[in-house]
């Protein structure tokens, strides 16, 4: 009996060793890791004790010993060692230090970390664009988490919205150990660089008689291009547009877009104007979707990385010519071929890497929470769960791609929480 106890002891002291708070201040903890190259405190909101800009060294190409290397940056916000750690994997660049949602939901840390090759993610030279792969991304990921976890016992739980919400899945398929949980928001799993789901979700999401009103407010603005041409023209000079494929060529593209737009965003359907609405009415809606600024060259400049794994390694959607072939010359479905960088205007699909990925949500995706929303465009490729696991999705009714667990309705939040809780063996929400 004594030695029951005596195990019993041991087990219970190395249990609390394991979540005591390191002798350690945040700034040390950052100057003790070699792979950081510059740190600096910044402005935060005060959910948060502190938070930093961190600068990492990272390998191009993580299979070669000899690679070169480029800086990648972090933002680490502390809360408390004896708190959970959120892994925020960013899919573009970062857009803010702020408390993700879910940070808030689980009172955690924070660790946002930035996509390989966005911003000033990237070697100073070029984009050596055959190394921004879901591999290599997942590998910088897993290298700054690790260093973390040395010293945040407690649970891990990864996120991302949309392609952050991609990243979040395939560092999960690669690195499965590295978090507890993990909570992608609005992630599609593409098998093309023109995924056909796309269009059949198009001609069945929402009724019958918004998709209608949405057909026939294209044919308007292919119908009136001649009145409403020099209004774009305008617009494209007071922001300083610039159409690599020229100003025609892309009024035709923001008219195509619209349609994807309309229940990516859930806009309004009853505010469509009609065919006789006067012409600056008709203007402003379609300009409301900000469906211009898409095409404009500076805007793909800055998302250029992401069309590059969209058009190899991770999917996107295409626009469907036959409804419009009145107004257009295209025979074949367009495509964005037009977004990539110079020399890989044609580089093939691997369509391999999302097979794989595909195959481990199915069969090995544990403890998987997906957020989607019900009409969004991107829920068109939703990720299919199977049955072999025990992830969770969870669609928004009528919800858009700016889905979030606080816009679901009160019985289904009570549900996610219910998931987390049972997950994180913590109360969750956090009652604070």
């Amino acid at each position: 009996m004594k030695r029951i106890y005596f195990v019993l002891y041991v087990a219970m002291a190395v249990l609390l060793c394991s979540f005591q708070t390191p002798e350690i201040t945040p700034t040390e903890l950052l100057k003790s890791i070699d792979i950081i190259d510059s740190i600096k405190e910044i402005r935060n909101d005060n959910f948060f004790e502190c938070t930093y800009e961190v600068w990492f060294r990272m390998p191009i190409d993580h299979n070669n010993p000899n690679s070169e290397y480029f800086p990648l940056r972090a933002y680490y916000s502390h809360k408390g060692f004896d708190r959970p750690m959120l892994a925020v994997l960013d899919g573009y660049t970062m857009y803010t230090s702020r408390a993700n949602e879910l940070a808030i939901i689980l009172d955690a840390n924070q660790l946002t970390i930035e996509h390989r090759f966005f911003s000033n993610s990237r070697p100073k030279d070029s984009i050596p664009w055959t190394y921004l792969t879901v591999e290599q991304a997942a590998a910088d990921q897993h290298a700054i988490i690790q260093v973390f976890k040395q010293y945040y016992k407690g649970k891990w739980v990864s996120t991302g919205i949309s392609k952050s919400g991609q990243t979040t899945i395939f560092h999960r398929c690669l690195y499965p150990a590295d978090v507890d949980v993990s909570v992608p928001y609005v992630a599609p799993l593409n098998f093309s660089n023109e995924d056909p789901r796309v269009y059949d979700f198009l001609a069945n999401v929402g009724s019958k008689e918004c998709r209608k009103k949405i057909y026939k407010f294209q044919k308007t603005l292919f119908r009136k291009k001649s009145d409403l041409f020099p209004m774009f023209e305008e617009l494209a000079q007071q922001y300083g547009w610039k159409f690599v494929m020229g100003l025609d060529r892309a009024y035709d593209l923001a008219v195509l877009e619209f349609n994807f737009a309309f229940w990516q965003w859930g806009a309004d359907c009853d505010a469509i104007p009609k065919r006789t609405a006067p012409l600056k009415e008709i203007f402003n809606y379609w300009k409301s979707l900000d469906v211009f600024s898409f095409f404009d060259e500076q805007s793909i400049e800055t998302t250029r990385p992401f069309f590059y794994q969209a058009m190899t390694e991770i999917g996107m959607y295409g626009y469907e010519v036959k409804p419009f072939h009145k107004f257009l010359d295209d025979k074949e479905n367009i495509t964005f071929d037009f977004t990539m960088p110079k020399g890989y205007e044609h580089a093939a699909f691997n369509v391999s890497t999302m097979e794989k990925v595909d195959k481990w949500v199915k069969e090995s995706g544990n403890y998987m929470l997906y957020i989607y929303g019900q009409n969004d465009a991107w829920s068109s490729t939703a990720v299919d769960v199977g049955d072999k696991t025990n992830a969770v999705i969870m669609f928004n009714p009528g919800g858009s791609h700016a889905s979030r667990i606080k816009s679901f309705p009160s019985e289904m939040q009570d549900s996610i929480y219910h998931v987390l809780s049972s997950w994180l063996d913590m109360e969750v929400p956090v009652k604070k």
